[in-house]
């Protein structure tokens, strides 16, 4: 059974740092395509940052670019996402999602079809 079991939100100051976790389960990360996403109620689901189960390539979204950054730990089955520089516009709930591309297609693309609960983040002083 796949799963994906997203931790590590929480209330962070402005400035301040989060790592969030994904836990997969019943499938390998690196067979698949890994993202981050993230939403506010009222408004439109956000691609936040993925990684390519082919090269372990990143793509991040513009507003985020240069403060997160997306890992995988394929010994643990997990894939991280270190958000640093938070800004109370970050605060929503972060999904993990899991995916397969077509060849020669960035991440993303990827038709996400496997999603985690979420994990709350808020930034606020």
């Amino acid at each position: 059974q796949v799963q994906l079991v997203e931790s590590g939100g929480g209330l962070v100051q402005p400035g301040g740092s989060l790592r969030l976790s994904c836990a997969a389960s019943g499938f390998t990360v690196t067979d698949f395509e890994i993202g981050w996403f993230r939403e506010v109620p009222g408004k439109e689901h956000e691609g936040v940052s993925c990684i390519s189960s082919r090269d372990g390539s990143t793509w991040y979204a513009d507003s985020v670019k240069g403060r997160f950054t997306i890992s995988r730990d394929n010994a643990n089955n997990m894939v991280y996402l270190q958000m640093n520089s938070l800004k109370p516009a970050d605060s929503a709930v972060y999904s993990c999602a899991a995916g397969r591309a077509s060849p020669q297609t960035a991440c993303n693309l990827t038709p996400f079809a496997a999603w985690g609960q979420g994990t709350q983040v808020n930034v606020s002083s």
